[in-house]
């Protein structure tokens, strides 16, 4: 089984990603650590408390949320806050949070701000917290409506990605975590690209619920986990704070929203926790070619190979999306999101080789309108 140790410089902090067969100890993750912290609080939820017990031992203090969007709310985070203050837990106290992406994110942003930032270790069990929402810093929880309206940048010291938790994962959690391996290889290399579709046939195999698939698979993904690891760590480590979506300095991290400002409205205007993110960010990125490509910045061959590759995964990819009741809301939400500038959001469209930030699309010009009614492409 796949075994790699990455590390990254996040800013000022030094973020250690292992790549594991299985979830380690507890005593592993403690030693790896640097120490015996003050007090340590382990944050799961309804789908991974079994998992958490049998890694921590049922006497390390446990905050259980419900599962789903819908938990990825303030209350939730207040909820781990007072768990970690009636635990005992000090600044020097280590929050461990082990789940998917709302688990992740949540603890992250409640270690982020207790006590003005206590230790933080994360151990993702999903395929999308594995590729995207468990390395890189960013936490946050939603609210009015709209996703991660609130967060920071936190990055955790130590990240386990154990691949034997795919294995138990329902096909809707693998489509979604694909769709962000689908926007890595985009952004890294035709080879990856490459790798991605040949993919194609093993993957499907697996969420059509094939009996066995799974010890074929793993190994496979393993790798191109990996993969994004690299891409993801290497691009992070040059922006750490995603700076450059506002500032125009080039920077590469904003090219990690590829298919997010179109997702994310998309998401909002279903009803947060309606679609999974990955569907959303896979719709998303074909809006993404189809603006690239009325921009003059998407080569009508690119654009028609990255929508291919999506459909040819088995996701949503017409416009307008059935899930958009009102495109009014819809364009609300795309007018909300965090990487708006002076009324005008930004997005990221694939170029001839990866990807380049746009963000000179005003929401007035008809264009977007057009684009999510299916009027280009």
């Amino acid at each position: 089984m796949l075994k790699k140790n990455n590390s990254f410089r996040f800013g000022q902090a030094v973020s250690q990603v292992h790549i594991r067969g299985a979830i380690p100890t507890l005593e592993t993750i403690l030693e790896e650590s640097g120490g015996s912290p003050r007090g340590v609080l382990l944050v799961c939820d309804t789908h991974t408390e079994a998992m958490a017990i049998s890694f921590a031992g049922s006497d390390t203090p446990l905050c259980v949320l419900e599962s789903g969007e819908a938990s990825k709310t303030w209350a939730s985070v207040e909820r781990i806050i007072q768990t970690a203050k009636a635990a005992g837990l000090g600044r020097d106290g280590l929050f461990i949070g082990i789940g998917g992406g709302v688990v992740t994110d949540l603890t992250s942003f409640a270690a982020s701000v207790y006590m003005r930032g206590a230790n933080l270790c994360l151990i993702s069990t999903t395929l999308l917290g594995m590729v995207d929402a468990s390395m890189g810093g960013k936490t946050g929880f939603d609210l009015l409506g709209i996703k991660n309206l609130v967060g920071t940048f936190f990055p955790a010291s130590h990240v386990y990605l154990p691949l034997d938790t795919l294995a138990t994962l329902p096909p809707l959690e693998w489509k979604s975590g694909m769709a962000e391996l689908i926007k890595t290889a985009i952004l890294d290399s035709p080879e990856t690209l490459e790798k991605i579709k040949a993919f194609r046939g093993p993957f499907l195999q697996r969420v059509s619920g094939e009996a066995n698939s799974s010890g074929a698979v793993i190994p496979i993904l393993g790798d191109l986990i990996q993969q994004a690891v690299l891409v993801k760590g290497r691009i992070v480590e040059a922006d750490p704070r995603e700076t450059s979506a506002f500032d125009g300095s080039g920077s590469e991290r904003a090219l990690l929203n590829l298919g997010h400002t179109f997702g994310h409205a998309l998401e909002s205007a279903a009803g947060l926790g309606k679609l999974s993110h990955g569907e959303a960010v896979a719709w998303g990125m074909v809006r993404s070619c189809e603006l690239g490509l009325a921009l003059g910045i998407t080569p009508p061959e690119r654009a028609r190979e990255i929508s291919e590759i999506i459909t040819a995964y088995g996701y949503q990819t017409e416009a307008p999306h059935p899930e958009i009741k009102d495109t009014a809301l819809f364009m609300k939400a795309l007018g909300g999101d965090k990487k708006t500038k002076a009324g005008i959001p930004t997005f990221v469209v694939p170029s001839a080789e990866r990807a380049e930030l746009v963000s000179a699309v005003s929401m007035e010009t008809g264009l977007l309108k057009r684009i999510l009614n299916g009027e280009i492409g």
